[in-house]
């Protein structure tokens, strides 16, 4: 089993800045895409950004710019560095990362728990 463990989310004014940081634990033989997702009240989840084991990135354009993600390969930990914070950047951030998994090399796709980031204007 892998656990996803999110952390450094919080309340900031608009125009600042976060750090989130996401590792993921268990029996894990390789981790391929690393992600976040962010889900507003009242909408669906939706992509944030994605980093490949190989380090290539994708980003919602609205987010473009503004939030880089990262990763530590042998720590298996995604980063997401978020400035210039807008209101309506304001959701839960769930980490989200696939793989596999040993002693069978069982494939995986786990979600953290989430963590609250609130903007205020």
């Amino acid at each position: 089993q892998v656990q996803l463990v999110e952390s450094g989310g919080g309340l900031v004014q608009a125009g600042g800045s976060l750090r989130l940081s996401c590792a993921a634990s268990g029996n894990i033989v390789s981790v391929n895409a690393m992600g976040w997702y962010r889900q507003a009240p009242g909408k669906q989840r939706e992509l944030v950004a994605t980093i490949s084991n190989g380090g290539s990135t994708n980003y919602a354009d609205s987010v473009k710019g503004r939030f880089t993600i990262s990763r530590d390969n042998a720590k298996n930990t995604v980063y997401l560095q978020m400035n210039s914070l807008k209101p309506e950047d304001t959701a839960v951030y769930y980490c989200n990362a696939n793989g596999i998994l040993g002693p069978l090399m069982t494939p995986f796709r786990s979600w953290g728990q989430g963590t609250q980031v609130t903007v205020s204007s």
